[in-house]
């Protein structure tokens, strides 16, 4: 089964990393990932993320001084339709807070998830192999796991 059909009907939770490789055409990860975002631009599909994920996509064109670069990230992550960017309020850092605490997650993925989780996310998009497989309701898919498929398919 591929990406597209695992993400189901969605919503889909997209990990900062997921936004790096659209934005800066990494060569390994954009054919897999410019499907997911045709997808949430056309409406078939909804995305969400935490602020968080602004604040982690800024850090290099800022210390670059790229600012060509960083507005369209938050373009990106502001001004798209079909992408919720999940603010960090108070009932969202108590349910990071719980992930921390139950299952040992670092901040930032407790963040990216709970944003993920209180969004009815039915899955949750990353590359980060430190992650269940699953949370709740919620398959976690690794993004490299696809292209692995790809290219043996």
């Amino acid at each position: 089964m591929g990406l597209m059909e695992k993400l189901g009907r969605g919503p889909v939770g997209l990990d900062s990393a997921i936004f790096i490789y659209l934005i800066e055409e990494d060569r390994a990860f954009l054919p897999l990932v410019e499907p997911v975002f045709a997808a949430i631009d056309a409406g078939s599909l909804e995305g969400v993320t935490s602020a968080l994920t602004l604040l982690e996509v800024l850090v290099v064109p800022y210390r670059h001084q790229n600012e060509a670069l960083a507005r369209r990230y938050e373009a990106l992550l502001t001004r798209s339709r079909n992408l919720r960017l999940a603010g960090l309020d108070l009932p969202l850092l108590r349910a990071a807070a719980a992930l921390r605490a139950t299952i040992g997650l670092k901040t930032p993925d407790a963040l990216q998830l709970a944003a993920a989780l209180a969004g009815a996310c039915t899955a949750f998009l990353t590359n980060d192999r430190r992650l269940p497989p699953r949370l709740g309701g919620m398959a976690i898919l690794q993004l490299a796991d696809y292209r692995a498929a790809s290219a043996a398919g």
